[in-house]
């Protein structure tokens, strides 16, 4: 009789599709059961090649290169329905062939581990309130037997709306205990994003945080045929509604449901199913529902977490700051399943976190390992720095020379010298040690940033304190990390190298080695919920995910970005940002306008380049500066007399700039959150065109064209600026 891992593995169908790299005189023998692929369909390079240790293939690589996909929803390694199985992609050795187990099955180990250990603190009142694991485990079976009493179904969404805390967490985990999705929305999203996302998970339940939020699902629950309760978790209720609860009615409600229907739900779970949804944005369109298996979420959290070499907590416990959304990926493995799989305690930030109390918490809580998103890092390193110019000559003199000593000791030490020289040791003493207290960093040794790009500058900054910040690189579609830098293995700029058990392929390279990063391993998603042909262009028939990024490794290994293949803007605080429809809102805004070009990749907030309609030499294509017949028209409906292009910018002509920007505020009020808002825009003299090089052949825009020949422009946008983007939005994907 099979026991359970062994009914697990067979779930998992470990068909090995890989080839062998033969030596010069073609002596490498294919033995491993004789279905290894003996080409690569695909040009290009792949990483983390695993030698087989097998007398016939001694001396051998194999390049895993996925599986090849066959019709969904059972033998394939993607689904799109909603009850989907998917084959997962387990490995011969090593740790992408330990045995899959599902979020209820995690949980009972961590129990079992840590049941009497921290597991959530919450400050109430000025009180740190904590809940071990046993009591963390309790509140989520509660909350599950709860969710069957308000009628969820299987495979059907709790949407999760609020600011992180232990609420946050037993919501997600009891909807999935109970066999339904969790699904985060992000807390600064419109009511018309909220309704899409839950209607889109055919969600039966909403929790919410507060009064504020309750009014946007007040707004469009009419148009949620599935809903069937809303629970206000945040702070009491101001109304009483039907089907409407606070938290502690909500916890109480499945008393009388027996334990053992709960556990029949929990048995009939498997590690290949779904039970998470991550919204993400495309290019254009709504936003995409990425289907996370249970085995997506216990194998990375695990793989990941070993990767970075959390300690587990019977050694040392490990403690962390939970404060980016938790509606995205790296703050949910982050946050809630590393931490469960290592016994670590994970105390809350105030709702205010990144308007400025982040660092109180810091301070109190003292983390061992920290996750920032590079807006986090930048604005700490503002704030040292506007401290540092207000101190005497004599602090400033000393701060600089312990900088540069700092910088260099460690760009040695980045390069393989060990050695620490006694100017360093000094600097540590005098500087080094009190800067990290001041921002409650003493105790960490984990420090992170991703979501998005980072700048050099501000890794040199803290490079320069001995605070080295590592990168780490994935997707939503990769359940979060892929490549990450490690104290003893990173370089500056690169994202580091794939956690063990992931592989990366170079798709298409070009001479330098650039191509299209491609992921393939444990950590690859299901697929997006009800979309087959978005999961087709996602993950090619060979299996591999393609993340849309360009890329190249070096020549030991390691990962560097250098370019994006989508149009997606991701901005400094990570919020992704798809430019099409905004700039296409802006131009049905402001009929005058003939090209918008938002900006603000690695950026604080969103800008935009605006061109005005003008005439068109018909021989060379040049754009004129005499506007056409159309923007005359409108100019004169506005009581401008202007006739050229460069009568309007040159006098600032209040009239049309003032209808622009009734237009872009227009536009803003349609804005799914705080962070798509376009913060400042300028008129550019001349518009974009095939004769300038900015639009191509078929007058589709050349984004990096255009970003290269204004960047003067664009600097000037964010020279001194103060973000005016919002805290709530610091993470999305």
């Amino acid at each position: 009789m099979l026991c359970e891992s062994d009914a697990r593995m067979a779930l998992a169908e470990p068909v090995p599709t890989a080839y062998f790299n033969s030596d010069p005189q073609g002596n490498c023998e294919v033995s491993l059961n004789d279905v290894l692929l003996k080409s690569s369909t695909r040009t290009g390079e792949v990483h983390n090649t695993e030698t087989v240790e097998d007398t016939k293939t001694e001396g051998c690589q194999i390049d895993t290169l996925g599986f090849k996909a066959s019709s969904p929803p059972t033998s394939s390694v993607w689904t799109t329905r909603r009850d989907g199985e998917v084959r997962l992609r387990m490995d011969e050795q090593g740790i992408g062939s330990e045995a899959p187990k599902t979020v209820h099955e995690l949980f009972q180990e961590a129990v079992n581990k840590y049941g009497d250990y921290y597991a959530l603190a919450s400050k109430k009142g000025g009180q740190w309130i904590k809940l071990t694991y046993k009591m963390y485990y309790d509140e989520c079976w509660k909350a599950a037997k709860s969710f069957l009493k308000l009628g969820l179904e299987r495979f059907h969404g709790v949407c999760i709306l609020g600011f992180n805390s232990a609420e946050w967490f037993i919501a997600d985990i009891g909807a999935i205990l109970a066999g339904g999705f969790a699904v985060g929305i992000y807390t600064t999203n419109s009511p018309e994003a909220c309704h899409y996302v839950a209607e889109n998970c055919s969600a039966n339940i909403l929790v919410v945080e507060n009064n504020k939020q309750l009014q946007k699902i007040l707004e469009i629950q009419h148009k949620l045929p599935h809903l069937k309760a809303i629970i206000q978790y945040g702070e009491e209720l101001k109304e009483k509604r039907p089907n409407l609860y606070s938290w502690s009615e909500f916890m109480d409600l499945g008393k009388d449901v027996p334990d053992t229907r709960l556990r029949e739900i929990i048995e009939s779970q498997k590690p290949n199913q779904c039970c998470t949804l991550i919204y993400t944005s495309g290019t254009t369109g709504q936003p995409k529902g990425v289907m996370l298996s249970h085995d997506n979420l216990t194998w990375t959290a695990s793989a990941a977490g070993r990767f970075i070499m959390l300690t587990d907590a019977k050694e040392k416990q490990e403690l962390v700051v939970s404060y980016l959304p938790l509606s995205h990926i790296a703050a949910q493995m982050s946050d809630i399943w590393s931490a469960m799989t290592f016994g670590v305690q994970v105390f809350f930030a105030q709702p205010d976190a990144l308007k400025g109390t982040l660092v109180d918490t810091l301070r109190e809580v003292r983390p061992t390992a920290f996750l920032g998103v590079p807006r986090v890092w930048e604005k700490m390193e503002e704030k040292m720095k506007s401290i540092g110019a207000k101190s005497s000559a004599l602090r400033r003199k000393v701060a600089s020379w312990a900088k540069g000593v700092g910088l260099q000791t460690n760009l040695k030490r980045m390069n393989g010298y060990s050695e620490v020289p006694v100017n360093f040791r000094l600097a540590r003493q005098l500087v080094y040690k009190k800067v990290r207290k001041a921002i409650g960093l003493d105790r960490c040794t984990k420090c992170y940033t991703g979501a998005a790009p980072i700048t050099r500058e501000t890794l040199e900054f803290f490079l320069s304190l001995n605070i080295p910040v590592f990168e780490l690189y994935g997707m939503s579609e990769s359940s979060g990390p892929h490549t990450i830098s490690l104290p003893h293995a990173f370089k500056l700029t690169s994202c580091g190298k794939e956690v063990t058990g992931c592989r990366t392929l170079i798709h298409k390279p070009d001479r330098d080695g650039t191509g299209e990063i491609c992921f393939s391993g444990r950590h690859i998603f299901m697929g997006y919920l009800n979309m087959e042909e978005k999961t087709k262009e996602a993950i090619d028939e060979d299996g591999w995910l393609h993340s849309g990024d360009l890329g190249k490794h070096d020549k030991d290994g390691f990962l560097y970005i250098t370019g994006r293949i989508k149009e997606l803007i991701i901005t400094a605080g990570g919020e992704n940002v798809p430019p099409v429809p905004i700039e296409d809102a802006v131009k049905d805004a402001v009929p005058i306008i003939s090209n918008a070009m938002l900006v603000g990749d690695k950026a604080k907030f969103l800008a935009m380049l605006l061109t005005l309609k003008c005439k068109i030499d018909v021989e060379t294509g040049e754009p004129g500066d005499d506007l056409t017949p159309e923007a005359i028209e409108y100019c004169q409906k506005l009581g401008s007399k202007a006739t050229k292009v460069s009568e309007i910018i040159s006098s600032k002509d209040k009239a049309i700039y003032a209808a622009i920007q009734k237009g872009i505020s227009a536009v803003n009020e349609g804005a799914v959150s705080n962070a798509q808002k376009v913060q400042k825009w300028v008129l550019l003299e001349k518009d974009f065109s095939l004769f300038g090089g900015e639009l191509g052949p078929t007058m589709k825009l050349k984004r990096p064209v255009v970003a290269q020949k204004y960047k003067e422009r664009i600097a000037q946008f964010y020279a001194d600026a103060d973000t005016p983007t919002t805290a709530e939005n610091a993470l999305r994907q």
